[in-house]
């Protein structure tokens, strides 16, 4: 049997890459009696039926598996949030970081369109980058025609799986492009009555850009927090997390609780106030959320 990974999925066909050939496959049939479904990403093992046709026997364990997109085996993502057409939305990106962080994968964070903004926002937008930096994120900038974005890009894309994620509009197709001219993936256009961008991708696909791979995906505009519990989403907030450690009681979850060096951060700033904000309306969710069966 042969290994390879799959690299395109597309109407029930897995498209696997192996040394320089991709390989139509389909899944076996018990993974669906087992409630398995092949993902874009996983490494397998495939048996060669016909002329460039298979079935994947075996999928190799994950690294980690996003829902929405449906891939596996991330290594980062780049959120692309425009900061006008639509507006930067903070608990929009917080959103976006608690889950990667809940998946182990590395936020790059790329804010486009600066050419839109006025003098004074610009400074609102240099303020809000420094507060990301200070957390430990990445953040670059970008505008129209901005000719260094390709040497910004490419040394973060080597040897790694990248996710591009982000609202619609915001620029996604756009910066594909810029990576590869030949893709010519169709742009969304604004709607100015709904303030997002019209979906302009429908299936999950590896490319391979400057000697690593970029997952070209349906767009979308939200993740939500279905596989986080409350106890873990202190983890998801690095500047929280690190915090915590000096809580007098293990388990904190900085609502209530006494001595809580979480709340104390935030009363003297060294937490930012809208990021705990953001928290406890996260925690508020989760708790309220539906339980599993």
């Amino acid at each position: 049997m042969a290994t390879g990974q799959i690299r395109k999925a597309l109407s029930g066909f897995y498209y696997v890459y192996d040394d320089g050939q991709v390989i139509q496959t389909r899944g076996r049939g018990v993974f669906r009696k087992r409630g398995i479904t092949p993902l874009v990403g996983d490494f397998v093992t495939y048996e060669v039926e016909g002329n460039n046709d298979g079935i994947i026997m075996e999928i190799e364990e994950r690294k980690n598996e996003l829902v929405r997109p449906p891939i596996s085996n991330v290594d980062q993502a780049i959120l692309v949030f425009s900061v006008k057409e639509p507006n930067f939305n903070t608990i929009l990106l917080d959103r976006f970081l608690v889950v990667l962080e809940s998946f182990h994968v590395q936020p790059v964070i790329l804010l486009t369109k600066m050419d839109l903004l006025e003098e004074d926002e610009i400074a609102a937008i240099q303020s809000y980058q420094k507060q990301y930096e200070a957390i430990g994120y990445d953040v670059m900038t970008t505008f129209k025609d901005d000719s260094s974005l390709l040497d910004k890009i490419t040394p973060l894309l080597a040897n790694r799986t990248t996710v591009l994620a982000g609202q619609s509009g915001v620029g996604k197709s756009t910066l594909l492009n810029t990576l590869m001219p030949e893709l010519d993936l169709k742009t969304g256009i604004i709607s100015e009555h709904l303030g997002r961008g019209k979906h302009t991708t429908r299936h999950v696909e590896l490319i391979e850009v400057a000697g690593g791979l970029v997952a070209d995906t349906p767009g979308f505009s939200s993740f939500d927090f279905d596989t986080i519990e409350k106890e873990e989403l202190t983890g998801c907030f690095p500047e929280i997390q690190r915090t915590s450690e000096a809580c007098k009681f293990r388990g904190c979850l900085h609502v209530k609780e006494p001595k809580c060096a979480v709340k104390a951060a935030v009363e003297s700033g060294e937490i930012e106030a809208s990021r705990y904000e953001h928290y406890l309306q996260f925690l508020q969710e989760i708790i309220d959320r539906k339980p599993r069966y």
